[in-house]
């Protein structure tokens, strides 16, 4: 870009939450924005199990990164992998797809860097666990796993052995946050709604649906009287829930647990996070999952103009507990972070007088399965249909671009009418 150079070049690592956030709120600043990211689209997280699950494709939860920012004259988007960051003389080390020669890398100074690479799930030390127990957080993770659930369907079909139908119609889903009881309440209704009447040898009650969670109870973050009522709705949609149960092994055909072994084909991870490796270049302190100890104004510590915010980023609120890993703290400090570049371009704020980043909470929410959710919104609780319709609307609020909120709302009237699934496709590698 030519106009690279005449202002201060603020570099963006990852187009999600925070990354998107602070770019757009950088839109009328005097500064050069280059946003770098390996895909070319951004994805809604929220509803990747969404996708996972054959509710909806990945075209309604993605739009591609051009797009969302077309217009904005400041900026220039770059696909790309970072794989390197070099402190010492303010750059980042790029490859582009398809890059090759002796050095396919390429440099990109920066004046500002922000951080925002985001998370992978983990199998704790465990990765040969990960072939047979795969994790959700891109949309390749979401339609590898969504052909994994259909094509257990598909071969316990055409399976003679009961033994071996019954390995394949038994779905194990390892971790009781967010994504785990979301991911076993569209197990449940596939299971035992959706499908049954389109299969001949495949009955509705020879499935099983399995949710292990580690801990005491389900959704630790949400109040215990939220937690239990998310269990009690789970169990009454069929859904096998097993607290205070560790995995010790991953196999093709079993899960072995601190309660005994289970049979299965099909093993759904979502246990635990990783941050992305490029935080460990920054030689900042990092917490155990590899996160970045950051300042208070969430720079990364010795480097006041190295951001690192999102998953990247570990920071407590007043209360002294950390930040969860959930889109609205990335959004906030991607705004927070825009503006507080800004003004020190424009000479409204001196880089030592930055004011600490404050976290607004505006509550938490899970999704169960039909009419079934748990929210805390305001400090006030709420659970079943109520919680269920103020999810439904604050993640069609959420989504980017009036095609996608369109596409999905018709999506989810359509399987709430027919209990049917639009988006039932086996794609890509086979098992």
């Amino acid at each position: 870009m030519d106009s690279r150079g005449a202002f201060p070049t603020v570099v963006i690592v990852g187009a999600g939450f925070g990354g998107l956030w602070a770019a757009r709120a950088l839109r009328k600043a005097r500064v050069q924005v280059v946003l770098i990211d390996r895909n070319n689209h951004h994805v809604f997280q929220p509803l990747l199990y969404q996708v996972a699950t054959a509710a909806l494709s990945p075209a309604d939860i993605a739009q591609p990164i051009r797009s969302i920012l077309r217009g904005q004259g400041n900026l220039e988007v770059l696909m790309a992998e970072v794989v390197g960051v070099n402190l010492g003389s303010n750059c980042v080390q790029l490859k582009r797809p398809g890059a090759s020669g002796a050095d396919p890398t390429q440099e990109l100074p920066f004046d500002y860097l922000i951080l925002a690479p985001g998370s992978r799930h983990s199998h704790f030390g465990h990765d040969e666990w990960e072939p047979n127990a795969p994790g959700l957080k891109t949309l390749d993770d979401a339609t590898a796993m969504r052909s994994r659930i259909l094509l257990a369907f598909e071969q316990a079909e055409s399976e003679p052995d009961p033994a071996e139908r019954a390995g394949w119609l038994t779905f194990v889903v390892v971790g009781g946050g967010p994504t785990g009881v979301e991911l076993a309440g569209s197990l449940s209704e596939i299971a035992f709604r959706s499908l049954g009447r389109e299969f001949s040898n495949v009955q509705p009650e020879n499935a099983k649906v399995l949710l292990i969670e580690a801990g005491e109870r389900l959704l630790p973050h949400f109040p215990p009287d939220l937690s239990a009522a998310t269990q009690r709705s789970l169990e009454r949609m069929g859904v096998e829930v097993r607290t205070g149960v560790k995995v010790e092994d991953v196999s093709e055909r079993e899960v072995k647990t601190s309660q005994g072994v289970v049979p299965t084909r099909t093993v759904l991870w979502a246990a635990g996070n990783v941050a992305s490796p490029l935080t460990r270049m920054l030689e900042a302190p990092v917490d155990r999952t590899g996160r970045v100890l950051v300042n208070p104004d969430c720079s990364a510590p010795g480097h006041p103009k190295v951001f690192v915010i999102g998953d990247a980023m570990c920071l407590n609120d007043e209360a002294g507990a950390p930040l969860p890993g959930v889109a609205q703290v990335a959004m906030q400090q991607g705004d927070y972070v825009a503006q507080t570049i800004a003004s020190e371009v424009a000479g409204t704020s001196p880089a030592g007088k930055r004011k600490p980043f404050h976290y607004v909470d505006k509550g938490i929410m899970a999704t169960i399965g039909r009419r079934q959710a748990v929210c805390v919104i305001g400090g006030r609780k709420f659970k079943g249909p109520i919680a269920w319709m103020l999810w439904l609307t604050i993640h069609i609020w959420y989504l980017i671009g009036f095609r996608n909120r369109l596409l999905v709302l018709l999506n989810w009237a359509w399987m709430y009418v027919t209990f049917q699934r639009p988006a039932r496709l086996i794609t890509g590698r086979r098992r």
